[in-house]
């Protein structure tokens, strides 16, 4: 190997090197107005909030302006070849769906909206722009086929903002359209569109194009959409805790007399101070540890006999056949069933007792469902070691199979869990009672009285007040939709304070079924 060779062999790498370190700086670049995107979707920062003398809605068109310059940039350079990449051919015919459509919707919208064009003229411009859209994704090589049109729409996105033409004052109502598009909706939507196209178009630039650019670039794409989602997820906490947080603790003290909280000790009353939701915390409360203790034992004992006894044929089939059915079944008809069929077997009113029912029939399919993976994934080798040691099935079952599987079968009961805490419309049907009730209406389902008499058997007593499970019920869905719907005097604030509560006691189903899980885990390892 001659000094010239290794000169340049150095210098290719060095260029590569820079060329990496550009495309992961477009990709950061992209990242931080993605999250400031989402910042301002929520309201968390303003558009007109101004950094570095720029307000937010110039600095997302300048960084996108630069995302969409840095990718056409290093497409030019593999093109050119400034670096040693390997293109293939064409980006592919998904690059070309994929750049196609986003040019057929910027052309329709300016040539619609801007110029007034009517649909036999906006829906040509339309098709001819996304055309030639997916012609360079088609037919230019990979490199330029895969960063041009991605980079223009990020640039022109850019520009928009930096020229403030969609600014902070501008609003679109299209015609024939009810709603009107302001920027605090179209500023991050168009943002983080033009970072996921250019993002993707980064990700194939970083590895060279190719096989492994393709991949990179898939991943770039799903990573910023899992971080988007899971962005929304915390904001949305996050925003419901800056509204409720007030409402929640309003009057809470803690002095010499105890914990004072209004909020969560009182109900709805003319005399309080504070108005509460107690009654409903207490409905919700008995709703779901009603519904998990007849759903669960039914749901994970049919699921032992359809996985361990029952023969896999035609019988098992039409099972999860129903079962995946019963699961995907809208709400309103388990309310229905339930209104229709319980109600009136209930003292043809509504009851605490009927939204168990239906709330446990909502919760059999999922527990089912997890409970027969859970049950399937414990290793045969486990049951034939108990077997060898002439253990019966039944025993292996109980000992050995079903423990193995606990942590599966609490993780289908914690989503199961999940839904039937902070559904509406069934218990609005079979269960519902006063929307704002005082705190004396609360279920007092356990009642324990015990009594000595001189007959056999000389005690007398009950655990659980018919009554109350006979009566109807508030429960925190239910008493957020009526704040919702009617108000009846309530305020905005205390609406946000009864999600928040709501939201507390969903997390805390969660927390406990978390924590039952990893405990029967470590139980396994140890």
């Amino acid at each position: 190997m001659t000094m010239s060779d290794a000169y340049e062999r150095d210098l290719v790498e060095g260029d590569s090197t820079t060329y990496e370190r550009t495309a992961a700086s477009i990709v950061g670049v992209g990242a931080l107005a993605f999250a400031f995107s989402l910042a301002a979707l929520f309201e968390l920062v303003s558009l007109d909030a101004t950094f570095v003398g720029l307000s937010l809605s110039n600095l997302l068109g300048l960084g996108t302006t630069v995302v969409g310059l840095g990718v056409v940039g290093l497409g030019v350079a593999s093109y050119t070849g400034y670096v040693e990449t390997t293109p293939d051919r064409s980006a592919g015919l998904v690059a070309a769906v994929l750049v196609g459509l986003l040019w057929f919707c910027v052309g329709g919208l300016v040539a619609s909206q801007t110029f007034g064009l009517g649909w036999f003229l906006w829906l040509p411009a339309g098709l001819l722009l996304g055309g030639v859209a997916a012609g360079v994704a088609v037919f230019l090589r990979e490199d330029l086929g895969s960063t041009l049109a991605a980079g223009a729409f990020a640039l022109l996105v850019g520009l928009v903002f930096l020229t403030n033409v969609i600014g902070p004052e501008w609003s679109w109502r299209p015609a024939d359209f009810s709603a009107t598009f302001t920027p605090k909706i179209v500023v991050p939507f168009l943002t983080q569109t033009a970072v996921l196209v250019a993002s993707w178009a980064a990700g194939k630039a970083y590895e060279g194009f190719g096989a492994r650019g393709r991949q990179t670039g898939a991943y770039m794409l799903i990573a910023l959409n899992a971080l988007g989602i899971l962005s929304v997820l915390v904001l949305l906490v996050a925003f419901v805790v800056s509204k409720g947080i007030g409402p929640l603790f309003e009057g809470f003290s803690v002095g010499a007399s105890g914990l004072t909280w209004p909020f969560v000790q009182n109900g709805v009353q003319l005399t309080n101070d504070v108005d509460g939701v107690f009654p409903a915390i207490v409905g919700t409360f008995w709703l779901v540890v009603g519904s998990v203790v007849m759903a669960v034992p039914l749901a994970v004992g049919a699921a032992v006999f359809l996985t361990e006894y029952a023969e896999q044929g035609r019988f098992t089939q039409v099972v999860e056949l129903a079962t995946n059915g019963l699961w995907s079944t809208p709400s309103i008809v388990f309310g229905l069933f339930g209104y229709a069929f319980l109600v009136p077997r209930f003292g043809n009113t509504t009851s605490l007792l009927s939204g168990m029912f239906v709330l446990a029939f909502m919760l059999i399919p999922l527990v089912l469902i997890t409970s027969r993976e859970a049950i399937n994934s414990v290793p045969d080798e486990y049951r034939d070691a108990s077997a060898a040691l002439g253990v019966s099935q039944w025993e292996t079952i109980k000992s050995v199979v079903v423990p193995a599987a606990m942590p599966g079968v609490i993780t289908g009961v914690i989503l199961g869990v999940g839904r039937i805490a902070g559904e509406t419309a069934p218990i609005l049907l079979v269960m519902s009672g006063s929307p704002f009730p005082s705190k004396r209406q609360a279920p007092d389902v356990l009642d324990i009285t015990f009594a000595f008499t001189s007959n056999f058997p000389f005690v007398t007593g009950s655990f659980v007040n018919q009554e109350a499970l006979l009566n109807s019920a508030s429960a925190l869905p239910y008493q957020l939709y009526a704040i919702i719907t009617a108000g009846v005097g309530q305020s905005e604030a205390f609406g946000w304070g009864t999600t928040l509560v709501l939201l507390l006691v969903v997390l805390s189903f969660y927390a406990v079924g978390i924590a039952s899980r990893a405990y029967f885990r470590n139980k396994l390892r140890s």
